[in-house]
């Protein structure tokens, strides 16, 4: 399936969470999608449906397609140790994630498109690889021509995100000092359903 390109604010309400950091400028996060209005959150939801409500929001929460989401899923199940933790290790050690974490972008949206602009240097040398996976003792550094685009120049000189404690920022710069597990996620997630509807 091809990556979504519609309205992020139908997401948002589908999953009744704001996927997208767009804060204040999203409306109606209460009412879902569609002509039928309330009608679809009044109806019980199945152990099923709970499930994949869950898989669908983080999804789209790391802007991922669902061969990506699954892969990453697969690869954490086949794992020795905790299957929650390496899930959201892969997910959050993505590229386009870490330089949203770092602050470097106020939306993971934007972060993959400074990626994909080649805009974000890992240990010196461009990356324009939104998935690639970055790793402890990784630097990440934006390039000469990225503080010129004003939005990133304000997000840098704010500094007012506060990086998680597996990364380290100074100025334009950034620094993974370990691998993430599932504590430095702090949105609300019910890890546990997407693991149980991938082990259907």
């Amino acid at each position: 399936m091809a990556r979504y390109t519609g309205p992020k604010d139908r997401l948002s309400r589908r999953e009744g969470f704001d996927l997208f950091g767009k804060g204040a400028k999203l409306t109606r996060l209460s009412v879902p999608p569609g002509v039928h209005g309330p009608k679809g959150f009044t109806s019980r939801t199945s152990q099923y449906g709970r499930q994949l409500r869950e898989k669908q929001k983080v999804k789209r929460m790391y802007g991922l397609t669902e061969k990506q989401f699954m892969r990453y899923t697969t690869l954490a199940l086949k794992s020795k140790g905790n299957t929650i933790n390496k899930l959201f290790e892969l997910l959050e050690s993505r590229l386009d994630n870490t330089v949203y974490r770092l602050g470097f972008a106020a939306t993971r949206q934007q972060a993959r498109q400074m990626v994909g602009h080649r805009h974000v240097l890992v240990n010196g040398k461009k990356v324009n690889i939104p998935s690639y996976r970055v790793v402890p003792e990784d630097t990440i550094a934006l390039s000469e021509k990225a503080f010129n685009i004003p939005k990133v120049k304000e997000l840098v000189k704010e500094g007012d995100i506060k990086p998680p404690v597996w990364l380290k920022k100074k100025g334009g710069a950034g620094k993974v000092v370990r691998n993430p597990v599932r504590e430095d996620v702090t949105e609300p997630i019910e890890d546990q359903d997407i693991i149980e509807f991938y082990s259907r």
